[in-house]
């Protein structure tokens, strides 16, 4: 076979490595990276100058695709990693990996990739941004080889990932009205959302959590549930003082009207784990359940009129 006619049939085969890698890189999971525009909304700089694509909002929306990127470079490690165990798992055993449709080789090379083209708009945010972009990829890092092995240490690992992407927003619009309370209720939520997905693993794979995930073992469903019930009333808790008690809010207490979807959020996602049964993660979840989603929705109406459209004074 001549030169020619082998680049002929490895470029179709290099092709084909598009569509799986860009799976694997799961945009559909970008919902999780939403919580690095907290800061815009909260710190009133949604409408900066007058206008909504003001300077704060294209460094936000710029902070967000980074850490889109950079949270995709840790599902192609994560997956990696846990290749020969995924092929074990019921629904993961169909991800390019460990299906095979995806290279490895193809793989580590598109996240180097990846790694090295979110380094230069990350130094024109700040250092501060570098530092919290590849603090995170450490940290995730750590989290695929080793923290994901250690019980409870696992969901807080997820957490602070959580808590690091509210303060690249923070930085991303040099927030000076942001309440520390934010910090806290966001630390509260992600763990409630890694207990829940922990959950629905234990579920969703019964008896053959050694297989797959050896961590499992560890935990059992009341275990969570009492986690999960101890998350998500302090949650609660946490953000009704944050509405009423923190600087720089609204005097009138507008934001007190939010507290109800707080609530709604918490006690629909527990409802379809517990009665319908819910497996899915809570981010996939949240894409497909329409009143997660209209109250998600309503949650954002009333944090807009707030903050940008009744009286703040």
């Amino acid at each position: 076979m001549s030169r020619a006619t082998e680049i002929e049939f490895s470029q179709p085969t290099l092709f084909a490595q598009i569509k799986p890698f860009v799976k694997t890189m799961r945009p559909k999971q970008y919902t999780k990276n939403i919580f690095v525009w907290a800061a815009l909304f909260f710190d009133q700089k949604l409408f900066f100058n007058g206008t909504l694509f003001n300077r704060y909002f294209f460094r936000t929306l710029i902070a967000f695709v980074l850490f889109c990127l950079i949270s995709s470079v840790v599902y192609i490690i994560n997956d990696l990693v846990d290749i020969d165990k995924d092929r074990q798992h019921p629904s993961k055993c169909s991800r390019p990996l460990p299906a095979g449709e995806l290279q490895p080789r193809v793989a580590g090379i598109g996240a180097a990739f990846l790694i090295l083209v979110t380094l230069p708009p990350a130094l024109w945010l700040g250092e501060g941004e570098v530092v919290l972009l590849y603090g995170y990829l450490l940290l995730m890092i750590a989290y695929s080889l080793w923290i994901k092995n250690l019980v409870i240490l696992d969901v807080m690992a997820i957490a602070a990932g959580f808590v690091m992407r509210v303060a690249s927003g923070v930085l991303a619009v040099s927030a000076d009205r942001f309440s520390p309370w934010i910090y806290m209720c966001m630390t509260l939520l992600a763990l409630f959302l890694a207990l829940g997905k922990r959950r629905q693993e234990l579920v969703l794979l019964k008896d053959s959590v050694g297989n797959t995930r050896t961590i499992l073992q560890e935990y059992t469903l009341r275990f969570l549930d009492e986690m999960l019930a101890l998350v998500s009333a302090s949650t609660v808790m946490a953000y009704a003082l944050y509405t009423f008690s923190a600087p720089n809010l609204p005097p009138s207490h507008t934001m007190m009207l939010t507290v109800p979807c707080v609530i709604y959020g918490l006690f629909r996602y527990l409802y379809l784990i517990h009665v319908k049964g819910e497996t899915d993660p809570p981010d996939v979840v949240v894409l497909r359940d329409r009143p997660l989603q209209i109250d998600v929705a309503l949650f954002g109406i009333v944090v807009v009129l707030a903050f940008y459209v009744l009286p703040f004074n």
